[in-house]
């Protein structure tokens, strides 16, 4: 049976939808439709039920990790950010649950494009992409929530972020790995820019490591890879028709510990996602033909598609 939040909150469209599955459990949050004001929930293996009208949409709902309980986050073309927690209606196992709106993000003027959370070994984080140009990081702790607001991020507004894995390169096989959570941020703007934030705990903020270019028009989406190998990967989809995977390797200069490379990958059709992998080493694309391709890193470095799917 279909859990519906029948009124999302939200004043404005839910443009993108994200389909993810909770992984401690058998709730698949699933997307309907792209002109959707609903937030449909649906208990697997049930399939689609018909949607009739569109009540409240929103750009992005992406699920929290189940360390943090059942909690999930929408984001509209009204500006605001929304939490949301799962809670039973009976003390039964098998009823539905409902979703009950327990923090609302104002911090935003625009349209909120993207929220993305971060893993979980950083703690309850969740940063925010806006069409305002800011990057908004909210954080659960202590009760509360918090905030960090990146102000002109891109100045012609923000498409997407994605977070870094909480691991520093190359630790999963070093002698001596350093210790905590990494706190780092990509996103993509439509100034053409590709730009990576790191957090400094000093500071209590997050400021700009690096500045990627390339791109000749907007930077519609950002994936960092969840590798912990010797590399970062970094993929950028943009309207120019290319995808950048942006490759990291280190240098001699302190200042610059770190440098970015590119390979593009031409396509026929503007781009609109990319994602990684759990493995970090297989890449999706789609585009505006309604396709998607998988692309796969060789053993000469060079990046081949291994698979087409066609609508």
């Amino acid at each position: 049976m279909a859990q519906v939040i029948t009124n999302s909150g939200h004043d404005d469209m839910i443009a993108r939808w994200r389909r993810m599955v909770r992984i401690m459990g058998t709730s698949l949050l699933n997307p309907v439709s792209q002109s959707l004001y609903s937030v449909p929930l649906f208990l697997y293996p049930q399939a689609h039920p018909k949607t009739t009208r569109p009540p409240n949409p929103t750009t992005n709902r992406p699920q929290a990790h189940p360390k943090f309980g059942p909690i999930l986050a929408s984001s509209s073309y009204d500006g605001r950010v929304l939490i949301w927690r799962s809670t039973p209606t009976t003390s039964s196992s098998n009823s539905p649950s409902t979703f009950q709106k327990v923090f609302e993000s104002t911090l935003h003027t625009a349209s909120v494009n993207l929220v993305a959370w971060a893993p979980h070994e950083c703690g309850c984080l969740l940063a925010c992409a806006s069409s305002d140009g800011c990057i908004s990081v909210l954080e659960f702790q202590d009760g509360s929530w918090n905030h960090v607001v990146l102000k002109g991020a891109h100045g012609l507004g923000v498409n997407s972020v994605s977070w870094a894995p909480s691991a520093r390169p190359g630790s999963l096989v070093s002698a001596s790995p350093e210790k905590g959570a990494l706190r780092r941020i990509v996103s993509g703007g439509s100034d053409c820019l590709v730009k990576i934030w790191d957090w400094s705990p000093e500071n209590k903020t997050y400021h700009l490591t690096n500045t990627l270019t390339g791109h000749s028009d907007w930077v519609r989406d950002v994936s960092w890879s969840p590798t912990i190998l010797a590399k970062s990967y970094i993929a950028s989809a943009s309207q120019d028709k290319t995808v950048r995977i942006w490759t990291s390797s280190p240098t001699s200069d302190p200042s610059h510990p770190v440098e970015w490379k590119s390979v593009a990958l031409a396509f026929d059709a503007v781009l609109w996602r990319v994602s990684w992998s759990l493995s970090g080493n297989v890449l999706a694309v789609s585009g505006g033909d309604n396709k998607v391709s998988l692309w796969k890193e060789n053993l000469a470095g060079e990046w081949d598609c291994v698979k087409w799917i066609e609508e």
